[in-house]
């Protein structure tokens, strides 16, 4: 039975997460501004509260934004720290899917428009559908002003809000039956969405870690 790690720093939330001997354990914290200090840490409790180590670990998975860019980063050095020394694969996890697929565990919506705040007047934006159990990809994921977000063109049926780009709800031209603005990416859920891409033979290299932040332009550089 295989051993999957996942972690998630692309927001404000730090989690881990441990799939083991068929089991799933995971740590989650809201702590801005500390996940380079608290992932590794948090890695290594959870394996031992599980009784296993690093060297059991088949594959790591990770979120691979769009988030902060910073928060993106500290995943991906870790990430790859890890995989390079344990010569083991990884798997890449949109985080706009792990919204969707915490949606799917905590509130049963199977139809779920996933926003991340984007900063600089924008939200980070993918809508998905429960298959078998994951949700999947309706569309692209985009990051653009709240008033340009559309549900797919074939919606129908109840849609779900989750993460905090629902912050700007008001300005967001999309009708909901529910909504959780509050919402963060959790490892949990992004380890079942690894589960999935791991059965279906989609692990790559290490090298292949790579960031996803659907915006070219990560800064505006300062006005002299």
């Amino acid at each position: 039975m295989s051993t999957l790690l996942a972690l998630d720093t692309a927001t404000e939330a730090c989690s881990v997460a441990l799939l083991h001997d068929g089991k799933v354990t995971s740590h989650y914290e809201v702590i801005p501004r500390l996940h380079a200090q608290k992932l590794l840490p948090m890695i290594q409790q959870l394996l031992a509260e599980a009784g296993t180590t690093l060297q059991a670990v088949d594959a790591i998975a990770f979120g691979r934004g769009p988030g902060a860019f910073t928060g993106v980063r500290i995943a991906i050095g870790v990430v790859q720290g890890l995989a390079f020394a344990l010569e083991r694969p990884v798997l890449p996890v949109s985080n706009l899917a792990v919204l969707a697929q915490r949606a799917l565990r905590e509130h049963g919506a199977v139809q779920v428009a996933a926003a991340i705040d984007a900063r600089m007047d924008e939200v980070y934006w993918g809508c998905y559908r429960a298959i078998d159990g994951e949700m999947r990809l309706a569309g692209s994921e985009a990051v653009l002003p709240p008033q340009v977000a559309a549900l797919p063109a074939d919606a129908s049926g109840d849609w779900f809000g989750a993460g905090t780009g629902w912050g700007y709800g008001e300005r967001i031209g999309v009708s909901l039956c529910g909504q959780d603005a509050a919402m963060l990416p959790h490892a949990e859920d992004l380890l079942t969405l690894a589960r999935f891409a791991w059965e279906r033979g989609e692990a790559v290299p290490a090298d292949q870690a790579q960031p996803v932040y659907l915006r070219d332009k990560v800064a505006t550089p300062k006005a002299r």
